[in-house]
C-alpha cells in the first residue's frame, strides 16, 4: 500500500497583534466555510481506493502558522513512513515542503512531490485581507537543488486565475527546479476544489 501524505494550506503573520486584527476583521461566511469541507484533499483517500493509505495530518495553529511547529508535528509521523511515498500539498503547505526539502534529508525514497498553488516567496502572496503578506519563517534560502536529489518527480500545478498566490510563482519555481513537470490551469483559482482529476491521474501513475 502505497502512501500519500498531505500538508494543507494555512497563514502567517508577523507578529500576535496582526494575528489578532486579522481574526477580528474577517468576515465569516457561513457558507463559504461550509464549502472549505469539499477540499479535493479531503477526497483522495475515497478517489484513489485501497491501494493508497493518505496521511493528512492537521498542522499547528494553521491560521497562525509556525514554520518550526509545523517541522516538529511533522517529524512525529517519520518512524511510520515507508519508502517511494507522495508528498502532496496545497499552499503554504507547498511552502512548507519546499523549505522542509531543501534543507532537510527525508527519511524515506520520495516518488512524487506535488506543489499545488505555491508561493514561491513573499513576492506571490495576495491575501484576501489585502495587507502586505510575509512568510515569515517559511521562506527558503532560494537553493532548493536538494528537493530535486530527493525526489523521483516533481509537479508544479498553478491556476492563472489564482486569487491568492500569483501566477509568476510557477515560473520561479521553474528555474529553481528545472526538472520540475508543469501543470498549467486557467479555471481552478486556488485550488478550492472538490475534484482534482489530474493529480489523481498522476499518483496512479506511480
Amino acid at each position: 500500500m502505497q502512501q500519500i501524505l498531505h500538508i494543507h494550506g494555512g497563514e502567517t503573520f508577523r507578529n500576535y497583534k496582526l494575528y489578532l486584527e486579522y481574526l477580528k476583521k474577517y468576515s465569516f461566511d457561513l457558507e463559504k466555510f461550509e464549502k472549505k469541507k469539499t477540499d479535493w484533499a479531503k477526497h483522495l483517500q475515497k478517489d484513489l481506493g485501497d491501494n493508497y493509505r493518505v496521511i493528512a495530518p492537521i498542522m499547528p495553529n494553521p491560521r497562525n502558522a509556525k514554520y518550526v511547529e509545523w517541522k516538529i508535528w511533522l517529524e512525529k509521523f517519520f518512524p511510520y513512513l515507508k519508502d517511494d511515498i507522495i508528498l502532496t500539498s496545497k499552499s503554504l503547505g507547498g511552502t512548507f515542503w519546499t523549505k522542509y526539502l531543501s534543507e532537510n534529508e527525508f527519511p524515506v525514497k520520495i516518488s512524487q512531490l506535488h506543489l499545488v498553488a505555491t508561493p514561491f516567496d513573499n513576492n506571490n502572496c495576495v491575501p484576501p485581507r489585502g495587507e502586505d503578506y510575509d512568510l515569515i519563517d517559511f521562506n527558503h534560502q532560494g537553493d532548493l537543488s536538494l528537493i530535486e536529489k530527493q525526489v523521483d518527480q516533481i509537479y508544479l500545478h498553478h491556476s492563472q486565475d489564482d486569487p491568492v498566490v500569483t501566477f509568476d510563482a510557477l515560473s520561479k519555481f521553474s528555474k529553481a527546479l528545472p526538472s520540475a513537470k508543469v501543470l498549467t490551469y486557467t479555471d481552478r483559482g486556488h485550488f478550492s476544489i472538490a475534484q482534482f482529476p489530474e493529480i489523481l491521474k498522476l499518483i496512479n501513475k506511480s
